[in-house]
C-alpha cells in the first residue's frame, strides 16, 4: 500500500489503491488493528475518488450549461 497521503492522490491512483485494499481485506488473515487501519485507508480512498468524480461532474455540467447559453 502507498504511504502517499490520500489527499495528494489523483483519481486513478486512489482507485487502484482502493482495489488493492479491498483485495487484501477480502483475503483476510490480518489482525484486528491492521484490518481496521486498512479499512480506514480504504474509506479515505473511496472518499477521495468521490471527490474527484464530483469535481469532474461539476466541470461537465458547467461546460454543458455554457454550451446551452451559446
Amino acid at each position: 500500500m502507498s504511504e502517499t497521503p490520500v489527499d495528494e492522490l489523483g483519481y486513478e491512483d486512489a482507485r487502484d489503491e482502493l482495489v488493492d485494499v479491498v483485495k487484501v481485506l477480502e483475503q483476510g488473515g490480518l489482525d484486528l488493528d491492521a484490518s481496521l487501519a486498512l479499512w480506514e485507508r480504504g474509506e479515505a480512498l473511496a472518499a477521495r475518488c468521490e471527490h474527484h468524480l464530483a469535481g469532474a461532474r461539476a466541470r461537465i455540467e458547467e461546460a454543458l450549461a455554457g454550451r446551452d447559453d451559446d
